[in-house]
């Protein structure tokens, strides 16, 4: 096999990984990247937690030197190139990674992605509300927000023409016609949805939340805490880019219910005290100040607008299921997932009277 690079520098391995079939895949990419660790002697992980793609854990047993004994390979899900673009994820890790933000990207192959582990656990709906986590959680996510892109990528807020893009991948009709029931039972047409959406796009469209660099996908299985160095690190740079601040944040909160569709709670969604607390921990860090009048004033101003953006979140997680829930091979219910969210932007707009 003769290994590429890349215009970005990363090595390129022409593999194509089988959904259905990973491993041997799984070994070619590592004789490309590790061809120092004998094939016999490699432990496998499949993570579970992930409804886009497949997360694959390699260990190398009997490795005198631990630092660099694990390498994640990050299989694409079905078709998630319609949503994702995956050049400028790459772009985004690279950058972020340069700054100690983001994960060592070890190579690019056809469908995914190999890189660095950070040891530690992935949040729970309990550990988020740590008030040390979380704590750490708004300061990362502040010290990303402060990252600058090249001058040549506009600073515009990308919420508003993914939500489009998403809404131009949903099928009309459904391929599977119980699919097509399920959704016309529930949601009715796709017209209804994309009148929605203007009516949403024109209220908050005036927000004044700064531009910055955010996530978009902080959901508790994209954060990573390590106890015993007491720091927090963030995966999965899907959906990076410009984007309103609050929207961040708003998007993070919303997670707090949960994922797993048999337990979400929005009774665990954060009171105002709990977000006040975060905001204000967060602005500590953006600000770079302790002036506690400066950060409750502005704390308050972000708060109000957090409300407001969790409506965006919700819409956008909708009618990004209602993608999958056609072209997803995971086995998870996207169609339930949509009207969990939906039905949840319903009730939130209706109780702010917004719009």
């Amino acid at each position: 096999m003769t290994t590429q690079f890349r215009r970005d520098g990363h090595k390129f391995i022409p593999i194509e990984i089988e959904e259905n079939n990973i491993y041997p895949g799984v070994l070619k990419i590592l004789h490309e990247i590790r061809p120092e660790w004998p094939q016999d002697k490699i432990n496998f992980k499949l993570f579970t937690d992930g409804i886009t793609n497949k997360l694959v854990a390699c260990e190398i047993r009997d490795k005198t030197d631990k630092s660099d004994n694990i390498v994640l390979v990050r299989i694409y899900g079905n078709k998630t190139d319609l949503l994702i673009d995956r050049t400028a994820e790459v772009r985004n890790i690279t950058r972020l990674h340069s700054l100690n933000l983001a994960p060592e990207i070890y190579g690019v192959f056809k469908n995914g992605l190999a890189y660095e582990y950070y040891p530690g656990m992935t949040l729970t709906v309990d550990s988020v509300t740590d008030v040390k986590i979380a704590a750490l959680v708004a300061k990362q996510m502040a010290k990303m927000h402060k990252v600058e892109l090249n001058t040549d990528i506009k600073k515009e807020p990308m919420i508003w023409d993914k939500i489009e893009q998403f809404l131009c991948l949903v099928p009309e009709p459904f391929t599977d016609p119980t699919k097509q029931t399920r959704f016309a039972n529930r949601f009715g047409t796709i017209t209804r949805l994309r009148i929605e959406f203007e009516r949403l796009k024109s209220h908050l469209i005036k927000t004044e939340s700064p531009i910055v660099f955010a996530h978009n996908d902080l959901l508790l299985g994209n954060v990573i805490y390590n106890e015993c160095n007491g720091t927090v690190s963030f995966i999965d740079y899907e959906y990076a880019a410009y984007n309103y601040q609050a929207f961040d944040i708003a998007n993070h909160f919303n997670e707090f219910v949960g994922l797993s569709l048999d337990d979400i709670d929005n009774n665990r969604y954060p009171n105002r005290e709990f977000q006040m607390f975060w905001i204000e921990t967060y602005l500590n860090e953006y600000l770079d100040t302790s002036d506690e009048d400066v950060i409750k004033s502005k704390a308050e101003e972000i708060y109000i607008d957090v409300q407001k953006l969790s409506l965006a979140s919700h819409f956008m997680w909708g009618i990004w299921s209602l993608v999958q829930f056609e072209h997803s091979s995971i086995d998870f219910d996207f169609g339930r997932y949509a009207d969990i969210r939906l039905s949840r932007y319903f009730e939130v707009k209706d109780t702010m009277r917004l719009i």
